[in-house]
Order: C-alpha cells, then sequence, then structure tokens
C-alpha cells in the first residue's frame, strides 16, 4: 500500500479549486448573461435559464440556509476524511477522484449560500422538464453515480479493510 505525499494532497487541492472556479465563473456568467432572458440552445430541449434557488433539487426545503450551510458543511469534512482515510495505491485512485470533485460540487453550492443566500443555477433540459441546476450539481451527481457503480462492481469489503496504526515500542 502506497503513501499519500503532500504532492497529492496539493494536487487534490488545486483540482478542487479548480473545478470550484469553473463553477463559479460559469454562474456568473449566467447571472450577468442570461438575467433578461434565456437562451435556448436546443429549441424545446435545453436551454440556458437562471433562476435564484433559496431550496435544494425540485424546491424542497425553502429558505432554509442554514440548515443547508450545516448540512454541506458536515458533507465537505466527510469528503476530506474519506479522502484522508483511503490508501495511496492506484486501486484507490478513483475514489480519491470522486471525493474531490464531490467536494468541489459541495463547495461551488456552499459559497453560493454564504456569498448570496440562494444557489444560482442556469441549465435547464426543458424537454423532460428537468429541474434547473448548475454545474456544482453536476459534479456531485456525477460523483454519486460513480461511486455507486465503484461500490456495487468494482470494489470489495476486503479493499477497505484498513490496517490499524499500531504504536512503535
Amino acid at each position: 500500500m502506497q503513501k499519500k505525499t503532500l504532492k497529492n494532497y496539493l494536487t487534490a487541492v488545486l483540482m478542487a479549486a479548480g473545478l470550484v472556479l469553473l463553477d463559479q465563473l460559469t454562474k456568473r456568467w449566467a447571472a450577468s448573461a442570461l438575467a433578461e432572458k434565456p437562451i435556448e440552445l436546443i429549441p424545446g430541449v435545453f436551454s440556458f435559464q437562471y433562476l435564484e434557488n433559496h431550496g435544494a433539487a425540485f424546491g424542497i426545503l425553502q429558505n432554509q440556509r442554514w440548515f443547508f450551510l450545516v448540512l454541506t458543511g458536515v458533507f465537505m469534512a466527510a469528503m476530506v476524511f474519506a479522502y484522508y482515510k483511503l490508501p495511496g495505491g492506484r486501486r484507490h485512485f478513483p475514489l480519491r477522484i470522486l471525493c474531490v470533485t464531490v467536494l468541489a460540487g459541495a463547495l461551488g453550492n456552499f459559497i453560493d449560500r454564504v456569498s448570496y443566500g440562494y444557489v444560482r443555477d442556469f441549465l435547464y433540459f426543458k424537454l423532460i422538464d428537468f429541474p434547473i441546476f448548475n454545474v456544482a450539481d453536476i459534479y456531485v451527481t456525477l460523483s454519486a453515480l460513480a461511486f455507486i457503480i465503484l461500490f456495487l462492481f468494482v470494489y470489495k469489503d476486503e479493499d477497505f479493510r484498513f490496517r490499524k496504526k499500531t504504536a512503535r515500542p
């Protein structure tokens, strides 16, 4: 089992920062370019449509800002802890990447909630009337799906039986 080095941690932090930056830049663009009029990219199928979401997906838990701030803080801490606890080698590399992408998505929406009191959403699949979402939501959703696939089809119980550190005499 390989140890994670400072370089691995720095790479993870830079990757998360880059993903958060991309999320924040797209939200800034949406707030300025779409505030007055949506852009229909594929008529009847997909459009950019700005929405200030004070709740969660599907509009649930509207105006529960403190609940989301606390929940997101706990969730981000869990991802950092999971990343730290995962072994270094290649076998667990996909899980470490997913921890980073989930953390970046949670942090992107956390920044919105702290800064504005709501999350800025702008991607809309009109064809299926799917709730409007943003880039951070994509990070979290696709990562969660990948976690499920990996846990169902790739990893076994023994992949997560980590040796406990023993005290040296």
